[in-house]
């Protein structure tokens, strides 16, 4: 719930980025909706630590597809501004709905997790994954918040503080990242990918020890 209107708030400052990428939306839309669904319907399911303990590693691979996107798109066919081949584009889909699942249930990473995969889609421009992500978080998230508020799972007064600051923090990240050039924001998404895994991991050993 605190997430959501941050989410918001960054996709509103990359409206303009929005415009170019408005197919791939469409088209990744219904996995994000269905997937965030079925995520926050599995949080009364399964306990945390199942998809807790994924964490690391899933970031881990989505700093390492980052890193070497570039090779892996010139191996399958995917070029910038080109359209993707239809295989390319059923795996993105299929792996938006694993992240919206994965997103709807504990959701941590899920941004760095989906820039890894937007790159494939004919994507050249670091800003418009962005963006696109940005609002696909927003949709997980929201949708995610509604099946939380209807079961009664959110602890409201103090979302209402979280939600301030992640108003601020999602539009001031978003337009800081929209002055800088691609490769240091790709990198910048490198580090907190390989940062975020790797006190995942110091996290998981401390809590099993």
């Amino acid at each position: 719930m605190a997430l959501l209107p941050g989410s918001i708030a960054s996709g509103f400052a990359y409206r303009k980025e929005l415009a170019t990428v408005r197919p791939m939306l469409t088209l990744l839309f219904g996995p994000s909706l269905v997937g965030g669904i079925l995520g926050a319907l599995l949080v009364t399911r399964f306990p945390e630590h199942v998809f807790a303990t994924l964490v690391p590693w899933l970031l881990l691979l989505a700093a390492a597809l980052m890193m070497v996107q570039k090779p892996i798109a010139k191996w399958i066919g995917a070029h910038p501004h080109a359209e993707p081949k239809p295989s390319t584009r059923a795996a993105v889909v299929g792996f938006q709905f694993l992240v919206a699942v994965y997103g709807g249930y504990f959701g941590a990473g899920i941004g760095i997790l989906m820039l890894s995969s937007l790159a494939f889609m004919g994507i050249a421009d670091i800003h418009e994954m962005n963006a696109l992500k940005t609002v696909l978080a927003s949709l997980i998230n929201g949708i995610s918040a509604v099946v939380f508020m209807f079961d009664g799972a959110v602890v409201w007064h103090l979302a209402a503080v979280m939600v301030v600051s992640a108003i601020i923090g999602g539009y001031v990240g978003a337009r800081v990242a929209r002055k800088l050039s691609q490769s240091v924001v790709r990198s910048i998404v490198i580090a907190i990918g390989l940062g975020v895994a790797a006190y995942s991991f110091y996290k998981n050993l401390t809590t099993h020890s």
